[in-house]
């Protein structure tokens, strides 16, 4: 009873040490991100990465989600001759939640792990502490960058994603089914508001700090042991994707 008592305090407490140490790794990397000296080439190359390197990702789940949207919401909405909606099923459901949610995943899966990966080679190897004997701050060099490319790139990517997936949605409900194309996109333009716009985007936000946050933090902290890297790379995105689906929930209940 003791020892199961002990194990759990244990884990409380080291729960509230490594909470304490991300944020003060988030602190501290948005602090650098701000203060010169500034990194734009290494900026740019993490926003290739990050954002252009998983465009094509983001365009196919998109097309598929779009299209799935159209297929259940017309046969679903047929059932009470509401078909004339399908729009705005399709576009609210894509802009409130599945564009920013699906496409922090995919970004997460794709370029999280190999951010955390590469982290985490750098840290068993010692390049990071080379960076350090070197007089060059490894935080402002290496996560940094990262992070405003995440912030640049996420918006980006969601807004990509949720207008791919509403004419994915419309070339199968309106060019498949036969549901009405001008009833389409006005009752999407009559019940979209700018609200709903403003929110994809915080979420956006949000979801590009928390994904890069994790993503860095595991990798740059990974232990230096054969294991290290690969069990770094599986809790980043294991991790990032629980938070992304935390934070929708309660982003959503807060703003809608």
């Amino acid at each position: 009873m003791v020892e199961s008592i002990e194990r759990v305090g244990a884990f409380i407490l080291d729960g509230i040490v490594a909470l304490g140490n991300f944020v003060q790794f988030l602190f501290r990397s948005v602090l650098y991100a701000l203060l010169p000296p500034y990194k734009p080439r290494l900026t740019l190359r993490q926003i290739r990465i990050i954002g252009a390197e998983s465009l094509m990702l983001i365009v196919l789940i998109a097309t598929f989600t779009g299209m799935v949207l159209g297929l259940q919401g017309y046969h679903t909405l047929h059932l009470f001759g509401a078909e004339d909606s399908l729009g705005t099923l399709v576009g609210l459901a894509l802009v409130r939640e599945l564009g920013p949610v699906l496409a922090a995943l995919m970004i997460a899966a794709r370029a999280g792990s190999a951010m955390a990966a590469e982290l985490g080679s750098m840290q068993a190897s010692e390049q990071i502490d080379a960076l350090t004997v070197m007089a060059i701050n490894p935080l402002q060099y290496l996560v940094s960058p990262r992070m405003i490319a995440g912030v640049v790139s996420f918006p980006i990517l969601t807004v990509t994603f949720n207008v791919i997936g509403i004419w994915a949605g419309y070339a199968v409900g309106c060019g498949l089914l036969g549901a009405s194309s001008g009833a389409y996109f006005n009752n999407l333009a009559s019940n979209m508001t700018r609200h709903d716009i403003a929110l994809t985007l915080y979420k956006a936000l949000v979801f590009g700090v928390v994904v890069m946050s994790v993503c860095c933090y595991k990798g740059y902290h990974a232990k230096r042991m054969a294991t290290g890297v690969s069990r770094a790379t599986t809790e980043a995105v294991v991790l990032s994707s629980v938070l992304v689906l935390a934070w929708d929930y309660f982003m959503g209940s807060i703003l809608l």
